[in-house]
């Protein structure tokens, strides 16, 4: 599945990959994980928080770690609103929970933890925003609307 181009690769994650838990997601509304985070659950994707120190977001229950979120949600897409330098442990937990794909958001990007993510399967994006891509492929007809 990582052979996929980079042009088809985000077509291909926003169709297929429903589940997404969020990385960083911030309760707070003002917050760009949130806006963004908002946006993809009225598209009609499942949104898994995923912060330490959040209790739910968005109405949904939010877990302290992806491990954690694993053992009770499906989780096909780990959406990452972290620093890059923190994200080669998410992509860690993102392989060791089987996920299909790891999304960095703009102005994030590791490449050695994105070479990992890949060699191990996953597809990846990275410096990009969902949102913003969703809107676009959107726009294009290349996704369905809400």
């Amino acid at each position: 599945m990582t052979t996929l181009p980079p042009a088809e690769r985000m077509p291909h994650i926003l169709k297929h990959y429903r589940n997404i838990a969020v990385v960083g997601l911030s309760p707070q509304p003002h917050r760009a994980s949130f806006d963004v985070a908002r946006y993809m659950q009225a598209n009609g994707y499942r949104i898994i928080p995923v912060n330490p120190n959040a209790s739910e977001v968005l109405g949904e229950k939010a877990y302290a770690s992806l491990t954690e979120a694993a053992r009770h949600e499906k989780i096909e897409l780990v959406n990452c609103f972290r620093n890059s330098e923190d994200i080669p442990p998410v992509v860690d937990e993102a392989i060791a929970i089987g996920a299909k794909a790891v999304w960095m958001q703009l102005g994030i990007s590791n490449p050695a933890a994105a070479a990992k993510a890949e060699a191990a399967g996953l597809l990846v994006v990275q410096d990009h925003c969902i949102k913003i891509d969703h809107r676009v492929l959107q726009s294009r007809g290349l996704l369905a609307s809400a």
